[in-house]
């Protein structure tokens, strides 16, 4: 069982007058720490009196209606063979946050074969050959893998459907409940499917690193409310009271079934913030992929939620805010960290700040200290009344508490934040109203965060990716004066100086990248200092493609386009060879995009 956290104090992590550096004062704090059940019974009096404090006329905020428990299938496969034995020299994996840690995607490679999950199949491409060379019926659901040896990992995220009031979770696509399928595939000889695990909870994210993938899943309870057609609101909730006091333990645990056996999670398995609300259970599932089968996960579970997820090699970090939900929003990012260096993950600690994320990059660990970015506000009022800015705090582990460190406020005031990273001892935020402000953080001292420079120019970036030589790459859109988008615009900066500097950029008018706001869409590769970025425009006529730069030292140089034929999906490298990937077919040609090599049908 998960271990008692003191209380973590938030003192001094108030929004600041502008962009200046704060330290935490003592005061009184919120507390926010989390506790394990000594009982079943104690865990069942808790959720119902959470989940009663926040019941609706309608039922529970962000609620599902009548789960079943998912039933066992049996794995068939529909496959030819695998791909073959030459490893290549080198080779483009996915484009992740952090080194060494894996995230699911559609389209994987590991030099000798690319996996694609595209559809309702898994496809075996044999990078030397450049031949098709298996195959497997995936079935129904939006699917991403992962890649460990020979093993393939395919994560499945199903929405059951919902008919006569009762949710089918056989039957996704059609609203009710979720489930998550994840199914390991063996990839040598015949691609076939070796373990089977299925949760009653809808996939948040994963992660994957050393052999051993985390997979967060998200589940709500499961109870069966009656509307009333008559009475007023306050007899409806006092009905919906009644019901969840009904309600057995089990509508809180989500049900799965392990290689084929059923279970439920276990109530030592469930830890809970002092405060929560009952309607959510967070559960992060561990995997050997090493081995033939999955097992049942050894899960960790939280009654909390989460939205984002962020992991290093040693730790995962859950974060979970409301977004920009209005005045109504409790306005403030929980943070849920896991040593994961074990087999089992293990509550490590929690915290919170104020604000709200914009992805995983608005966090970052570095020597020990988790750096967070956040908006707070409004930013949809009229000029003069708008009330969003932008911080970055810094906190560190103290105990079972991220204990805040400093505090940069004042950013982007009347803005949101549009990209975010942090790179060693410095962050970049970009922030946007009309103009794209793209500000340096000198965070060397935790405690004193410093603005170190800022760039205001026309339109965005949205996503930010560092090259050598303090250079940063950015994709996003260009504005007008007046903050008008006008389509995909690539921008190469310098960042090594005082202040930023934008070197070069091209211009897609009418354009958007899917890069813009999935990194995994975005290819470059140092070697070569290649640059592909997918797009698509829409003027006179729809146009896509893939474009191709070279990255010099002070320039952005357009090199090329491939067009595989519909929308390109991802692009990688392997030895002299760049592949295109659309959702049909898979293009091979010359790294610098003049000679197609192949084109292989998926």
């Amino acid at each position: 069982m998960l271990c008692l956290l003191t209380t973590l104090s938030l003192a001094g992590c108030t929004a600041g007058g502008g962009a200046i550096a704060d330290r935490p004062s003592p005061g009184p704090a919120p507390l926010l720490r989390l506790v394990s059940y000594d009982t079943c019974d104690d865990l069942l009096e808790s959720v119902r009196e959470a989940a009663k404090r926040v019941v609706t006329p309608w039922g529970l905020p962000g609620g599902n209606w009548g789960m079943r428990v998912p039933a066992a299938q049996p794995a068939t496969a529909d496959a030819s063979r695998a791909g073959g034995d030459g490893a290549a020299k080198s080779y483009s994996g996915t484009n992740t946050h952090e080194v060494g840690v894996d995230e699911p995607d559609i389209v994987k490679t590991d030099g000798r074969r690319i996996v694609t999950v595209l559809g309702d199949t898994l496809r075996v491409i044999d990078a030397t050959s450049r031949r098709a060379t298996g195959s497997l019926h995936l079935g129904n659901g939006l699917h991403q893998l992962f890649l460990q040896g020979d093993h393939a990992l395919v994560l499945t995220s199903m929405q059951a459907m919902t008919y006569a009031g009762v949710a089918d979770a056989r039957m996704p696509g059609r609203g009710g409940p979720s489930s998550t399928r994840l199914r390991l595939v063996d990839l040598v000889g015949e691609p076939r499917f070796t373990g089977q695990y299925e949760i009653g909870a809808e996939l948040t994210d994963a992660r994957l690193a050393g052999g051993t993938a985390r997979v967060v899943v998200t589940s709500h309870p499961m109870i069966d409310f009656t509307w009333l057609e008559k009475g007023t609101d306050a007899d409806r909730i006092a009905a919906n009271r009644k019901v969840i006091d009904s309600t057995p333990l089990e509508r809180w645990l989500p049900a799965y079934t392990a290689d084929g056996t059923g279970g439920r999670l276990d109530c030592g398995q469930v830890s809970r913030p002092a405060e929560f609300s009952g309607t959510s259970l967070v559960t992060v599932l561990s995997f050997d992929l090493d081995r033939a089968v999955l097992g049942d996960g050894l899960p960790a579970a939280v009654l909390a939620d989460a939205r984002t997820v962020y992991g290093t090699g040693g730790s995962l970090y859950l974060a979970h805010d409301e977004g920009w939900k209005g005045e109504q929003a409790k306005n403030r990012t929980e943070l849920y960290q896991f040593d994961v260096s074990g087999p089992r993950p293990v509550f490590a600690a929690s915290g919170s700040v104020p604000g709200w994320l914009l992805n995983q990059y608005s966090l970052s660990e570095h020597d020990g200290v988790l750096r967070v970015a956040t908006t707070t506000g409004q930013q949809w009022q009229r000029p003069g009344e708008r009330t969003s800015e932008s911080a970055v705090y810094t906190l560190r582990r103290n105990g079972g508490q991220l204990q805040p460190l400093g505090k940069l406020g004042g950013l982007g005031k009347g803005e949101r934040i549009y990209a975010v990273r942090f790179l060693g001892p410095t962050g970049y935020v970009v922030t946007f109203r009309q103009t794209d402000p793209l500000y340096a953080i000198d965070l060397r001292d935790p405690a004193r965060p410093v603005l170190a420079g800022e760039l205001k120019i026309p339109g965005y970036s949205s996503y930010l990716h560092p090259v050598a030589d303090g250079r940063l790459i950015g994709v996003g859109q260009d504005a007008t004066d007046g903050g008008r988008v006008t389509g995909l615009q690539v921008s190469l900066f310098d960042v090594g100086g005082a202040d930023p500097q934008r070197l070069d950029q091209e211009k897609i008018p009418h354009g958007w990248s899917e890069a813009e706001y999935d990194p995994h869409a975005f290819l470059y590769w140092p070697a070569t200092g290649l640059l592909v970025v997918p797009y698509a425009a829409y003027d006179q006529r729809e146009r896509t493609g893939a474009l191709l730069f070279r990255v010099g030292s002070g320039s952005l140089e357009k090199a090329g386009e491939v067009n595989p034929g519909g929308y390109p999906r991802r692009s990688l490298v392997i030895d002299d060879t760049l592949w295109v990937v659309s959702d049909t077919v898979a293009v091979a040609t010359t790294l610098s995009g003049t000679a197609e090599l192949a084109r292989v049908a998926l």
